[in-house]
């Protein structure tokens, strides 16, 4: 399926400008959302409800760090009615924040926290429904007949919202999808907007629009495509434009969760989509907001980017991921991963210990190099020259001038620019990197990079709008079959290295997600040294699920629900898993995140009592009742029974 830009128009106002989505304002107690007002952002405390001083303590940090909504968790009657006390002590110590009830399972305490708090978020997934995991064939009778039942349990709740001025956030997670959901629409993005708009419509039956939505997934690429189904099925059936609550599930702690969070949110943020954001790290809930606030503040002053030649026709389906198709030039493009490009060219003097930053340690005992599974593919060393011998697996890229002089040596390529390329000069027979931007992409060098073989494009940017800037340069090889594999550049100077991730996980994620790029070169100078960079660009990869490098963490964020230490424990199965290159493990605090949120976990460790574990492989129950004290040594042997366990390799 290639859509037309016409069709494309529902889910974004512009592929190449900046424009935000224009939305209905939602009041959530004196704070609105959507319409005109800023990218709002929030949190979730993971404090106990019934904790009344640790959860208005935590609260009170949440809002100094810039918290501007928050959400507790009430599991149940008792919770909800603790929100009440929890919202008076914040009143008496000066703190006017909106509260969020977060309901799963029980409408009698979203009724009850409905009355009490600004705002209710439920899970149409759970809210009328309890997931048994069972395929069930509807007619369209019985179906209508699960849907008048659903109508008959979330009315009230909608009624008691009007009453009382009260906003609601329907929010679809991927992993908890109904059992109705999954039998008719399957584990896809259709699914999840269909289960949101199940509820949508009884609410506009009811003439109620204090609504936001959201559609969260662990997986990025399913979060983006379902956010932009959903704003498309919203004006083709005529709903209102309601604000877009934007949020990764359970992206994991460290730079795991924010550059997952980061592909996902700020892909949807690029084309102006979103109107609040939630980070969901596996951390002390404070940690997420500075993130959260990192990613909206890029778009304050967005709107006066450098213009982009405007996109007639746009070839790619933005539902549905497809690799674009390139010719293979050496290990670049076709059925390879993407490559990653290390940048060596800013340095002095390079030396075998420069390589160990980017995945090559040498031993001098052995005169061997030990590769990692992070080992970059590529150096680019600009003007530099190596006077010994490099690992097997890795090329060099120089400067054409300096190419030159050591052409004649195993793996050494020429980068060269495309004024350059078009001139003729002197070229490898093996590979060349050709470097342009947007405006050197003319006919004459398409029709020349469509002929030559060994041509790869080395992409660039100075647009602040830069991501659709390089997605237009996309359209038009598209547009002209051209098979050129790319590899996407950006350059970033005298960043943080977390800003760094945020930055560069948008920019070139947003890219990956929709299939585009054969690689990955970040120019980083004075952003936290040549590890950081090196991990980030493969951290990426690993979040668009475009290439596998490591183990995947699908772990929660901590709430009042949670049955153990989420932050310690993640930490020690890290530990003594992290090996394991491309097994998902997903580790939940209770039933509620089980196994539903790590929908396409390998194996999941999931809170089931006080002190208890259940394990999971993929969706089945293996363990019940495991001993917290047990459970970590439990799970190890159950991938050693899959054959799933290695050692960990010794270094020499």
């Amino acid at each position: 399926m290639n859509p037309s830009i016409t069709s494309l128009k529902q889910y974004c106002n512009s592929l190449v400008e900046y424009s935000r989505r224009k939305t209905i304002e939602v009041k959530i107690g004196d704070l609105p959302m959507g319409g005109n007002n800023p990218i709002r952002i929030q949190s979730m405390t993971t404090v106990d409800t019934m904790d009344t001083k640790g959860s208005v303590e935590q609260v009170i940090r949440m809002v100094d760090a810039g918290c501007e909504y928050v959400r507790i968790t009430a599991p149940s009657i008792k919770e909800a009615q603790n929100l009440e006390i929890i919202k008076k002590e914040l009143r008496v110590r000066g703190y006017t924040v909106p509260l969020i009830a977060d309901i799963h399972f029980t409408p009698n305490a979203a009724e009850l926290a409905a009355r009490l708090v600004e705002k209710v978020r439920i899970n149409p997934g759970n809210y009328a429904d309890k997931k048994r995991f069972e395929e069930i064939e509807y007619t369209d009778a019985a179906y209508e007949a699960e849907l008048a039942r659903i109508r008959q349990k979330f009315t009230p709740l909608i009624r008691i919202c009007k009453q009382y001025g009260t906003a609601m956030r329907i929010g679809t997670n991927h992993g908890s999808l109904s059992d109705r959901i999954m039998s008719r629409y399957g584990d896809t993005p259709l699914g999840m907007v269909e289960s949101a708009l199940e509820f949508l419509r009884i609410c506009e039956d009811e003439q109620y629009y204090d609504i936001v939505l959201s559609m969260k997934s662990s997986n990025p690429q399913v979060m983006v495509q379902a956010y932009r189904l959903l704003v498309q099925k919203l004006d083709e059936e005529g709903f209102k434009p309601y604000p877009l609550h934007l949020g990764v599930t359970e992206a994991g702690d460290g730079e795991d969760g924010r550059i997952k969070s980061s592909v996902g949110i700020g892909t949807l943020l690029e084309d102006g989509l979103g109107d609040t954001i939630r980070v969901s790290l596996t951390e002390e809930p404070e940690a997420e907001v500075p993130v959260a606030k990192a990613l909206a503040d890029r778009y304050k002053n967005r709107a006066g980017h450098a213009a982009i030649p405007e996109i007639t026709h746009y070839p790619i389906n933005p539902f549905e991921y497809t690799r674009r198709t390139t010719r293979e030039v050496q290990n670049i493009g076709g059925h390879q991963v993407p490559r990653v490009i290390a940048d060596f060219s800013g340095k002095g003097k390079i030396s075998a210990a420069s390589f160990f930053a980017v995945g090559y340690n040498y031993s001098v005992p052995l005169d061997k190099w030990n590769i990692a599974d992070m080992a970059c593919d590529y150096v680019f060393l600009g003007d530099n020259t190596i006077d010994f011998e490099i690992p097997g697996t890795l090329g060099l890229i120089y400067n054409h001038k300096t190419w030159l002089s050591v052409k004649n040596r195993d793996r050494s390529y020429p980068f060269i620019r495309a004024e350059e390329y078009l001139r003729g000069v002197e070229s490898s027979t093996k590979v060349n990197f050709i470097y342009a931007c947007l405006k050197d992409v003319t006919q004459p060098l398409i029709d020349k990079l469509k002929s030559d073989a060994t041509a790869v494009l080395l992409i660039d940017t100075y647009n602040e709008h830069g991501m659709p800037e390089q997605r237009r340069l996309f359209v038009s090889l598209l547009a002209n079959d051209c098979k050129v594999p790319v590899i996407i550049g950006r350059a970033y100077q005298n960043l943080t290295a977390e800003n760094l991730q945020l930055y560069s996980a948008t920019d070139i994620g947003g890219l990956l997600i929709d299939g585009l790029g054969d690689g990955v070169f970040i120019a980083a100078e004075n952003c936290g040294g040549d590890k950081i960079v090196n991990e980030t660009a493969f951290n990426i990869l690993q979040a668009t699920r475009t290439r596998i490098s490591k183990t995947e963490y699908i772990s929660c964020p901590s709430c009042g629900r949670t049955l153990f230490d989420l932050q310690e424990t993640t930490a020690m199965i890290r530990s003594r898993t992290f090996h394991l290159k491309g097994i998902k493990i997903g580790i939940m605090g209770c039933i509620v995140n089980g196994p539903g949120e790590m929908a396409d976990a390998d194996y999941g460790y999931v809170g089931s009592g006080p002190g208890r574990i259940t394990l999971y492989r993929g969706k089945e129950v293996v363990k019940k009742n495991v001993p917290t004290a047990k459970a970590v040594d439990e799970l190890i042997e159950l991938i050693r029974e899959d054959g799933n366990w290695i050692e960990v390799p010794q270094v020499n």
